[in-house]
């Protein structure tokens, strides 16, 4: 018999001790349950270290922010916080990292109500489902089963807020792209560098440039962009798909856009 390895992350421990209990009951499911961000990506850390990764992560839609241990910041490189705060874990922002980082790992958001707009961003973000938590189980591990078999999983009630939202959501991405594009290469450098969250010190040592320059190239950005503040530009970037600047190395540029 296949068994299928299971990760329930809920904050509110009796649930998520409950789902798991529950979960261990079926004989082809093995389970374990974490209770916040940081657990997670631990428990996914020493299953992938000893061979026997998860198959599903079942991640709590409200899941509260903690910060990143040390060890687990490398699978959450390209997460996103909702809230903007670097170093957090929140339930879709742990579904990017693991996505990127265990990318054989099916994540299904578990949501107290439906959301048409968080649930678009979970599946921007990487989730295979939506899952109310008041379904039932037999409804939950055919999701779990059919995540498996490379279905998406969302309530029927869902699907035409989801759809708006995912059209809406391309439609400034594209905007963003374009005001992106409009960037000389240094200001894409800088922006590169706003998004790893660096100053403008910092960004002065790192491009060998003076603080000066680089307060007016900061401003050219803001400008082109059509923003007025570094946190508007840093989301503005992440929609159009710019990431932070490698601080461990060196920017480079391919194809006309920094990588």
């Amino acid at each position: 018999m296949v068994r299928i390895r299971v990760l329930v992350v809920d904050d509110h421990r009796i649930f998520a001790e409950s789902l798991a209990a529950a979960l261990a009951a079926e004989p082809d499911v093995d389970v374990a349950a974490a209770g916040s961000g940081p657990a997670a990506l631990r428990c996914l850390e020493r299953a992938a270290a000893d061979g026997r990764r998860f198959d599903v992560m079942l991640v709590d839609a409200d899941l509260g922010t903690q910060p990143v241990v040390p060890g687990a910041r490398a699978v959450v490189a390209r997460a996103v916080p909702d809230n903007g705060e670097e170093g957090l874990v929140d339930g879709i922002s742990l579904v990017a990292g693991v996505r990127s980082g265990q990318p054989a790992v099916r994540t299904v958001v578990l949501a107290e109500k439906d959301d048409p707009r968080r649930a678009a961003l979970a599946l921007q973000a990487g989730a295979s489902g939506w899952v109310a938590k008041d379904c039932s189980l037999q409804r939950l591990l055919a999701v779990i089963r059919g995540v498996l078999r490379d279905e998406t999983h969302l309530p029927p009630a869902l699907l035409t807020g989801v759809l708006r939202e995912l059209t809406a959501a391309r439609k400034h991405r594209t905007e963003s792209e374009r005001l992106v594009e409009s960037l000389t290469p240094r200001e894409r450098e800088v922006l590169r560098c706003m998004v790893a969250g660096l100053g403008r010190k910092a960004v002065a040592e790192r491009l060998f440039l003076s603080p000066h320059t680089v307060r007016t190239h900061m401003q050219n950005v803001l400008g082109k962009l059509g923003v007025h503040s570094t946190l508007a530009a840093v989301a503005l970037a992440r929609r159009a798909g710019v990431g932070p600047v490698d601080l461990a190395g060196d920017v480079v540029e391919r194809g006309g856009q920094l990588a």
